[in-house]
């Protein structure tokens, strides 16, 4: 039977998973775009989504998208797979509770935090400030039990 503590590192794991599939499919979606027109590749998507051309925001996007090169393209498709890369070794050690795996996620975790704490301040969103609140509590939960084993009172 599995204790609360072995199903919250599991939780964890599936959160890292699930991370690392969301940057999985980025970068592939990056690198898929290298040899295309980033404009009309926008411009497909403001029509398929039945976006307002004019709005402020969709302009924004546009000025960005078409100013990026092919080689600032791979490495945000590089970027994001080095990320998830890091994150499935986080979910994988989790997943097989090894107490490496809760300094590794509580290390790599921990010097995110304040790279989420800028961009909220920068452009606050509902989703940033609760991919934040959920990071800070892994973090605290990982030190608590990090702490916990120190001291032999976690089995």
């Amino acid at each position: 039977m599995k204790t609360s503590g072995e199903r919250l590192l599991r939780l964890i794991a599936v959160f890292k998973f699930f991370k690392a599939a969301m940057l999985i499919a980025l970068s592939v979606g990056a690198f898929r775009l290298l040899h295309k027109d980033l404009g009309e590749v926008a411009e497909h998507w403001v029509e398929a989504l039945r976006l307002n051309p004019g709005n402020h925001y969709v302009l924004a996007a546009f000025s960005r998208i078409s100013r990026l090169s092919p080689a600032q393209v791979k490495h945000l498709g590089l970027g994001g797979l080095l990320y998830a890369g890091l994150f499935l070794t986080e979910g994988i050690g989790l997943w097989l509770l090894k107490p490496w795996a809760e300094w590794f996620t509580t290390i790599l975790t921990s010097t995110l935090v304040p790279v989420e704490i800028y961009e909220i301040y920068r452009r606050p969103t509902a989703i940033r400030v609760v991919v934040l609140a959920v990071n800070v509590a892994i973090v605290a939960y990982l030190i608590y039990r990090i702490r916990t084993r120190k001291s032999g009172s976690l089995a």
